[in-house]
């Protein structure tokens, strides 16, 4: 059978209240048994020095204990009259008078006060030994020796005052305090247990709802509704945990409007050097146009766009999913940086932009990276300032180096980026410019690709304003001796 957290929780609190009680039950009565025993027992002990005392004033009076050996019902009165204690009480209240055979004017006087008898069978469990130990007076048999409490004359003992131990309680007040208070005890834990089982379901309900609210927003969000989220009502593990669900659900829906806006963007992309294509060709089919030489370049350009742009979102994905292959070794940056400047440099000039460069040695500061990659990734960089950079501009490209790392600047020229553009520029298929004519400019796709290659090499990008009115793009990769 199927139990749900609610009542399992239910279940738990009820037998850990129940368990708590049982427990706090049986130690509060063996506490009270123990310590009313404990009481009795100081009470008898209070008795036995009265009875003593009682017996040191006979022997005193008479130097021997014939009277008690020759008329043993002396030991009776004797206790019985070690009783007799004096109790504060009304004046006009009506006091018995003493036992009979007992001194007004002895121990045992009473004056305003009732007088308290012994328990029933009490006295007959005090017994009397002379100085050598003999009984005197004492029961017929006895299971052990007791309490002895010496007696004494003239700084000599003459005897020994006992009294047996009890195995159980006989006395009925006794008892019947000891009921009470176990049936009191008895009625505060059944009280107890009740009410934790009155409050043990609204809590585990309590505690279960931000659960179920959990597991009702999870479905959703299962469904493919990402806007879903859960309220935060605490700070403990479960305010964590739904805060860490929404951030969870803040990121697909992200990630959602981000795939629906990659599949748009795409989709857009190539839709325009298709719709050229087809254009020409339908153009040429219908005679509209000749297969003249400048045609058929014209249809090879625009395959080329578009060959172009299918390479680059592969090239993409294969980085996205981590399957570039990256054969990384020892090496230096400035022959990279370098190789990709002079490679570049007819391009630069031919479209009338200053490239001058700061590379400096490289020597003494190796990387460990895939020189490959690296130079992908300062083609991208330069083929970026060669689409966007005003004819007649500049761009300075610059390596230094830091105890831990090497960072190469690419700053260039005007058209400068709008400040608001510089946190989205490495994003995929991301245009300062959306109506950007693609003729000129690329599918947006370079930066995201040179993003992934840095990360690749644990380093770090970034685009800022450049002082030379242009985009500033600072690329910091690390070097061998300042690795984590």
């Amino acid at each position: 059978m199927k139990i749900s957290i609610t009542y399992r929780l239910f279940l738990a609190l009820f037998a850990a209240a129940g368990l708590a009680v049982v427990c706090m039950f049986l130690i509060m009565q063996q506490s009270i048994e123990h310590g009313f025993r404990r009481y009795v027992v100081g009470q008898e002990q209070a008795q036995l020095a009265r009875v003593a005392d009682r017996l040191e004033e006979g022997y005193a009076e008479r130097e021997s204990w014939d009277f008690l050996k020759n008329d043993p019902r002396q030991w009776r009165r004797l206790v019985v009259t070690s009783f007799l204690r004096e109790e504060p009480g009304p004046p006009d209240r009506e006091c018995p008078g003493p036992p009979p055979g007992t001194r007004p004017d002895g121990p045992g006087r009473h004056g305003g006060g009732p007088m308290f008898l012994p328990p029933p069978g009490f006295g007959e469990r005090f017994y009397l030994l002379d100085a050598g130990k003999q009984p005197i007076i004492a029961p017929s048999e006895m299971s052990g020796k007791g309490d002895l409490r010496p007696l004494h004359h003239r700084d000599r003992v003459v005897g020994y005052l006992g009294l047996l131990s009890h195995r159980r309680l006989s006395d009925e007040r006794q008892l019947r305090f000891l009921r009470e208070q176990k049936l009191a005890l008895s009625l505060v834990a059944g009280t107890v247990v009740l009410l934790a089982g009155g409050l043990s379901l609204p809590l585990a309900n309590h505690l279960v709802r931000p659960i179920k609210a959990l597991a009702a927003a999870t479905r959703q969000l299962s469904n493919g509704k990402f806007t879903v989220r859960v309220p935060v009502a605490s700070a403990d593990e479960l305010g964590q945990l739904a805060r860490d669900f929404n951030a969870l659900a803040l990121t697909l829906e992200k990630n959602e409007q981000t795939r629906r806006q990659w599949v748009a963007d795409i989709s857009h992309e190539l839709r325009t050097p298709l719709a050229v294509l087809r254009g020409e060709i339908e153009a040429l089919q219908d005679g509209i146009r000749h297969p003249t030489p400048e045609a058929v370049h014209s249809l090879h350009g625009e395959t080329l766009r578009l060959g172009r742009l299918v390479e680059d979102l592969y090239q993409l994905s294969l980085s996205d999913l981590g399957a570039l292959a990256y054969r990384k070794r020892e090496l230096d940056c400035a022959p990279l940086v370098s190789q990709a400047v002079e490679a570049f440099r007819a391009e630069f000039a031919a479209k009338g932009i200053a490239l001058t460069s700061e590379l400096g040695d490289g020597s003494g500061h190796p990387l460990f990276a895939d020189g490959e990659r690296l130079r992908q990734l300062f083609d991208n960089l330069l083929e970026n300032s060669l689409k966007y950079t005003d004819a007649g501009g500049k761009l300075f490209v610059r390596l230094e180096y830091t105890d831990t790392g090497a960072t190469v600047h690419f700053q260039d020229s005007g058209p400068g980026v709008p400040p608001e553009a510089l946190e989205h520029i490495f994003e995929r298929l991301y245009r300062v410019e959306a109506s950007r004519n693609r003729a000129t400019g690329g599918a947006g796709l370079g930066l995201a690709i040179c993003t992934n290659i840095v990360a690749a090499h644990d380093g770090a990008i970034q685009a800022m304003d450049s002082p030379l009115g242009g985009l500033w793009i600072k690329v910091t990769l690390p070097l061998i001796g300042g690795m984590a």
